[in-house]
């Protein structure tokens, strides 16, 4: 690993930043916006019917994203929480909630430090219904 492709100590700045992107563009269900963010080599991980896991590439992800109706479209409130940050050396996980009604989504973004910026290279999440 060179010196440039280490973030600098502390470097939660980078993260938060990060955070408010994907908030920002999972409001207005953004697929292009959320492209920034993530790491081309992505994968997307939720559980299935049953005790099943669902993988999705990411790209196969974004284009699902483009055919949802945004939170902003239908009038939601945001709710975006960073719940934890977890740091060590070129590798983060950020633990993020948000509303996308009906349902609350909790998120566990896997980054790494790549190319001199934080890139999310593994999402996995559940969701839960609103009641």
């Amino acid at each position: 690993m060179t010196q440039h492709d280490t973030p600098s100590t502390g470097n939660i700045d980078g993260l938060i930043t990060l955070a408010k992107t994907y908030f920002d563009a999972a409001f207005t269900m953004d697929a292009d916006r959320f492209a920034t963010i993530f790491n081309p080599a992505a994968l997307v991980t939720r559980r299935g019917d049953g005790d099943s896991v669902v993988v999705t590439p990411v790209v196969a992800w974004l284009d699902a994203v483009r055919g949802l109706t945004s939170p902003q479209d239908a009038g939601s409130v945001r709710a975006d929480q960073i719940l934890s940050i977890a740091i060590t050396r070129d590798m983060a996980l950020l633990k993020l909630r948000l509303r996308i009604p009906p349902r609350e989504v909790t998120d566990l973004l896997s980054c790494f430090y790549l190319n001199g910026r934080w890139q999310i290279v593994q999402k996995v999440f559940a969701a839960e219904v609103l009641v």
